[in-house]
């Protein structure tokens, strides 16, 4: 609600100051964008830490459940791979 107050707010101080309808509204789309970055940007940097803590809980998983295999299994593996 408040937002909807602050934009008629907006409208009403730039009508007042002379500004035209025109520039009144490339200043709404201006200011939507800007603030649309903004809130992006916001959601990014809170987001972020979550962001880290999955990858890592992925790369613990994988750490634990990848089999431990010797170097000559890893050898026999990689070359038949390409045997058809």
């Amino acid at each position: 609600m408040l937002e909807i107050i602050f934009v008629l707010g907006f409208f009403v101080v730039l009508m007042m100051t002379g500004v035209s309808l025109l520039g009144i509204l490339a200043a709404m789309l201006v200011a939507t964008a800007l603030m649309f970055v903004g809130g992006l940007l916001a959601m990014m940097l809170k987001l972020l830490p979550w962001l880290l803590l999955a990858v890592a809980v992925v790369w613990v998983i994988r750490m634990v459940k990848t089999p431990k295999i010797s170097r000559a299994e890893r050898v026999l593996r990689r070359n038949n791979r390409y045997r058809y």
